[in-house]
Order: C-alpha cells, then sequence, then structure tokens
C-alpha cells in the first residue's frame, strides 16, 4: 500500500494478487484497535482517545477531563456528531501530511470549476443518454467539503452505531439492565463519543484528499451540485507531468457523470444505502468480551480504558447477512464506478491528450487503497474489490459496442436489469444474452390494471 493517505499521488503498481493481497492486514472494521486509519492520521487513529490522553504533559490534564466529562454528558443518539464535527475540523485545520493548509476558494478557482463542469457536461452530452444532473456547480475548501457532506456521513454511519450500541446495552443480564441506568447510560454517551472520535477523524484526514463530492462512489453532497476542491486537485495533479486544466477537466468529468447517474435514477441511492443498513442488521458484537472488558475498567482511570480500545473492544463479528449485504453494496458501487470509468473515458479520449494516463493513475488509486476502500474500511467495514471497477468498466464498454448508448444506459431503468457480480465475472455472456424489457412489462401491467377498472365501472353501471 502506498505510504501517501489513501493512495493519492503517484500511483504505486496494482496487486498482483488482487483481493488476497489486500486481506493481508485488513484495517479493523471500526478503527477502534488494530490497523487503524491510514496515513498516520492526528491523533492515534487506532484508539479514539490516544489524542486525549496519550502522552500529555500535566497542564493538558484538566482539560482532558473536562473533555471526558462532556462525552459522558452526551445524550443523543448513536454518535456524537458535534464531536465528529468538531474533530474533523480540526483535523482539516491542522492540514495535511505533507504540510498543505486548507485555504478559501478564490474567484478565479471558482471560475475555473464552473467552466470546467460547464464543459464536461457539454461533452457527456456525446456519450450518455442521461441528462446534466448538476444544477450548480460549486468550488469547496476542504472544511466547507466537511460541512456539506456530514448529513451523508450520519446517514451512512448511524445505523452501524446503533447496531453496536445495542450490543453494548445487552452486556448485563436483563434483571441487571433496570438496576445499571448510569452504568447503560455512561456505556452508550462513551460509545457515541468513540465513534463521534473515530468519524470526525476520518473524515477530516479524507476531507484533505477527495476531489470532489462522489470521490467514493456515494453521492455525500447536496443532489444536483457539482463539487470540486481546487487545493487538493492541484496536490493530486502535482507530479503527474499533465497540464492542471486538463487534470481539472477530467475530474470535472468524472462529477458531472456521478451527478447524472444519481439524479436521473431514482432508485439508485436507496437501493445502495439500503445494502448499508442491511450489513448493520446484520451485526453481531462479541458480548463475552465486552462483559470481560466492562467489568474490569476503572472509569476513573484513563489509561485503562485506552487499554481497553487499544485491544479492539468493539470489533464486530463476521456473519452470512453482513457478508451478503456488502457484496451487494460492493457489486453496485463497481457497477457505478466502472460506468462512470467508461463513459467518461469515451468524452476524454478523443479530446485529452492525458486521457489515458488520468485514468490509469485513478484506477490504480483506487486498487492500492483509495478513498472508497480504506474510509469504508474504517467505517463501516467496507472493502471494494480492487479488480471490479475494471471488470465493471469493461462490461459497460461491451455494452456500448453491441446495443449502443441508449441500450447500455437503458439498464439502470430497473436494478433487476444490472449485471451481477456472476456477470463480472462473464461480461461477454451477459452482453449478448437476452433482457427482459420492464417497460414493456410495465405498459402491459398498466393496460391490464386499465381493464380491470372498466370492467369494474362497467359492472357498476349494471
Amino acid at each position: 500500500m502506498s505510504d501517501t493517505p489513501f493512495g493519492f499521488g503517484l500511483p504505486p503498481e496494482e496487486p498482483e494478487d488482487g483481493d488476497e493481497g489486500r486481506k493481508k492486514g485488513q484495517p479493523n472494521p471500526f478503527g477502534f484497535g488494530g490497523a487503524g486509519l491510514p496515513g498516520g492520521m492526528p491523533g492515534g487513529a487506532d484508539n479514539p482517545f490516544a489524542a486525549m490522553f496519550g502522552a500529555m504533559n500535566p497542564g493538558d490534564l484538566g482539560a482532558a477531563f473536562q473533555q471526558l466529562g462532556q462525552m459522558l454528558s452526551y445524550e443523543g443518539g448513536p454518535v456524537n456528531w458535534d464531536m465528529a464535527k468538531d474533530i474533523a475540523r480540526r483535523t482539516v485545520a491542522q492540514g495535511t501530511a505533507d504540510g498543505v493548509k486548507d485555504t478559501s476558494v478564490g474567484v478565479a478557482e471558482k471560475a475555473a470549476v464552473e467552466e470546467a463542469v460547464r464543459l464536461a457536461d457539454l461533452w457527456l452530452d456525446g456519450v450518455t443518454s442521461l441528462p446534466s444532473g448538476a444544477g450548480t456547480a460549486v468550488a469547496w475548501s476542504r472544511a466547507e467539503w466537511v460541512e456539506a457532506t456530514l448529513p451523508v456521513w450520519k446517514e451512512l454511519v448511524d445505523p452501524v452505531a446503533e447496531r453496536v450500541g445495542a450490543a453494548m446495552g445487552q452486556v448485563l443480564p436483563e434483571e441487571m439492565q433496570a438496576m445499571a441506568g448510569p452504568l447503560l447510560g455512561m456505556m452508550r454517551s462513551m460509545g457515541g463519543a468513540m465513534f463521534g472520535q473515530q468519524i470526525g477523524q476520518a473524515v477530516g484526514v479524507l476531507a484533505g484528499e477527495v476531489v470532489g463530492s462522489t470521490d467514493i462512489g456515494l453521492p455525500l453532497g447536496p443532489a444536483g451540485k457539482a463539487a470540486l476542491l481546487p487545493l487538493n486537485i492541484e496536490t493530486f495533479g502535482k507530479d503527474l507531468g499533465v497540464p492542471s486544466d486538463e487534470v481539472r477537466l477530467y475530474l470535472a468529468l468524472r462529477e458531472a457523470a456521478h451527478q447524472r447517474l444519481f439524479a436521473h435514477v431514482p432508485w439508485l441511492r436507496s437501493h445502495l444505502f439500503g445494502a448499508v443498513e442491511g450489513y448493520a442488521r446484520g451485526i453481531k458484537v462479541d458480548t463475552s468480551k465486552l462483559e470481560d472488558v466492562v467489568g474490569q475498567i476503572d472509569p476513573s482511570n484513563p489509561e485503562q480504558l485506552q487499554e481497553a480500545l487499544q485491544g479492539g473492544m468493539f470489533q464486530p463479528q463476521d456473519t452470512p447477512e453482513q457478508k451478503a449485504a456488502l457484496a451487494r453494496l460492493e457489486t453496485a458501487l463497481a457497477l457505478v464506478e466502472g460506468w462512470v470509468d467508461a463513459v467518461v473515458h469515451e468524452a476524454a479520449k478523443p479530446r485529452l491528450t492525458s486521457a489515458d494516463a488520468l485514468r490509469e493513475t485513478l484506477r490504480r488509486r483506487r486498487a492500492s487503497g483509495g478513498p472508497a476502500e480504506q474510509t469504508f474500511a474504517t467505517l463501516i467495514g467496507l472493502e471494494l474489490r480492487p479488480r471490479r471497477l475494471r471488470d465493471a468498466s469493461r462490461l459497460w464498454a461491451l455494452l456500448t459496442d453491441a446495443r449502443g448508448v441508449d441500450g447500455r444506459d437503458g439498464l439502470w431503468e430497473h436494478p433487476d436489469m444490472l449485471p451481477t457480480a456472476s456477470d463480472l465475472d462473464d461480461p461477454d455472456g451477459f452482453v449478448h444474452r437476452e433482457h427482459l424489457d420492464f417497460s414493456e412489462i410495465d405498459k402491459m401491467l398498466g393496460e391490464a390494471a386499465a381493464g380491470d377498472k372498466r370492467d369494474e365501472d362497467g359492472e357498476d353501471k349494471k
């Protein structure tokens, strides 16, 4: 894996052993111990409280316990999102590992982004039947990206945190739970704080690397708003040997293509987020380990709590339900990313001399541990399979050749029409297989319903 956070920068060679290579050193799904977040996250990503209690001088002790008191008094949902937001903003303010600090977006940068998105949409008109999905184009700073995307992170993470929190409440026998209200309340508060600390750090580091609102294959920003981060685009293209305007335009193509897909495939967003919720429903936590750990923790001893966290006390167990939900999500994300990769390449290839190089850079970034893999691995336990993007892109390209743009994009009309994971293994078989026309089926059902209504009206008149 690249030493650069999330695999940005010069692309390393793609792992030859694919999935097996990625499994070695796989991060703890929640980052509460073990590998944690990549990229040398400030404050110690493998321990949410390392920044609070680790290596502090005596003068910091009072502030640390004050913060601990605030954490214990939290009474909100499964994640302390106020804490997550504060930590994300502080992480952004610290700058990235290469010393680049966040800056406000200037007028010239805003104009360049707006022009790039406008031109990107014009080029995409010729390679996809889906119309523009971006009503506006915006240029964000890293801090603005945090503010704009936190509502979607909340929607993604809360179901998972809720399940883990419920497992924490099951540690004590049922007859004792009524007598242990204060302890359970403290555990819920601590759980919300731990998730908030971890997610805040994750989002803060990711804000220093992403180039738009759709880098992870999900719509993180407001609907209809294509967003690019000029500072991160500059960093991304710094050592590529490609003119900066070409880098910006290529990334604008990717952002605008994502926007089209999510704007005009109404079921897609709920399909993806539903898979995350399905994963959450399958979560089971080793309560016997929690029982042992909770019974040994002295709440007044921060070092003991720190050791428990480092031991991964909340690491969930894999279940068949989780694996099935993750497989659905991985396949759907691969299809989204593969479609974007295919249509962007078709639009850029005749116009940008750097199209091939930029395409390969972005593919290798994903294969070697890009933002999607690492962020989801940390927050909800998901690791995207690096080979799926190339397989999906090839399948969409074959569909374009065989059925044309309309035939290819028509598959997004219904989830049952899309390729499956096995189809990605045999794209030629899928391309040449006959598919049901769901629009015709819907038409037939509509006509049948209308006929039934006429019959009922006729009977009523008699």
